[in-house]
């Protein structure tokens, strides 16, 4: 028995340190780069967002509202305040919710990270998350004209933690708390990774999640990452692996979508601020526009 854990523990090992040589250089990239716009641009990239105010944009203010969203590093419960501030100086629904949307699929950290994905699943990563972003604003801009869509009640400002005089420090405070936010979940995420590897075998993985199994594939996709996902450190590694194994590119591309959207403290944020009527709906919107996407990355790839 003791001889069987050993060599069950020296495969591990291996599959253990191959994942992580592959992908901790990503994870520190996304950790260094993500807390320099954090620290540096935060505030250029909001006040870039309060600017589009003033401008007669109409329904096309939902591109640049979503593209900011991406480039925004705040997590939801910090995205909230930003955009009740916002709705507070008059800026229109749509491009909140374009704003929000975005924000809540991606940010620069994580799009850093995903580079570990290879150069068509970033772009895919991107695309889908800015498309989502967009879509989401036109719905709220032409179903919900003459009524107010989000209820910023009782949402003040969060404080700023990037306060220290002292630049270099502002920086290491700033990485130091990514790397305790994301630093388990990214260990975890290679353990699984490893135990994928070493346990399930990749033809499952290609019949499951693959191109000869389609439908069900990117509905699994989609379901897996209701409650896989906890952290975007996490998933990579277990995407990569995935990816590698025979997953389609469209049900990769659902479950980035679906995941970091149901995520349980992001949907605690939205549920605040949407009641449980427009929270079902971001629900539908979310898994539909997932499936969607996923079938058109499939069919065209």
């Amino acid at each position: 028995m003791a001889e069987i854990l050993k060599r069950e523990f020296i495969y591990f090992w291996y599959y253990f340190d191959i994942q992580l040589r592959q992908i901790a250089g990503y994870w520190i990239l996304g950790m260094v780069l993500g807390s320099v716009i954090s620290v540096f641009g935060k505030e250029k990239i909001h006040r870039l967002f309060a600017a589009l105010q003033g401008k007669k944009l109409g329904a096309l203010g939902v591109i640049p509202a979503s593209l900011i969203g991406i480039a925004s590093p705040l997590c939801m419960y910090g995205t909230i305040p930003i955009a009740a501030s916002f709705s507070e100086k008059g800026m229109a629904d749509d491009w909140l919710a374009a704003f929000m949307m975005s924000s809540i699929l991606l940010n620069p950290q994580l799009l850093f990270y995903s580079m570990a994905l290879g150069p068509a699943a970033l772009l895919i990563r991107f695309a889908s998350c800015f498309v989502c972003g967009a879509v989401a604003g036109l719905c709220v801009r032409y179903f919900y004209r003459h009524k107010s869509f989000f209820n910023f009640s009782g949402f003040t400002a969060p404080a700023n933690r990037d306060a220290d005089p002292n630049l270099a420090l502002r920086f290491l405070k700033n990485l130091w708390r990514n790397v305790k936010a994301t630093g388990l979940y990214f260990l975890i995420g290679v353990v699984l990774s490893a135990l994928f590897q070493r346990y399930v075998p990749s033809e499952a993985m290609a019949f499951l999640f693959g191109e000869k199994n389609r439908g069900f594939g990117l509905l699994m996709a989609a379901t897996v990452g209701v409650p896989l996902y906890m952290c975007g450190g996490g998933t990579i590694p277990l995407l990569q692996q995935w990816l590698g194994s025979g997953m389609s590119m469209g049900s990769a591309a659902a479950f980035m979508i679906t995941g970091p959207a149901t995520k349980i403290t992001n949907l605690g944020a939205v549920k605040i601020t949407l009641g449980l009527r427009r929270f079902v709906l971001y629900l539908v919107f979310t898994i539909l526009f997932a499936l969607l996407t996923g079938l058109l990355i499939d069919a065209l790839l």
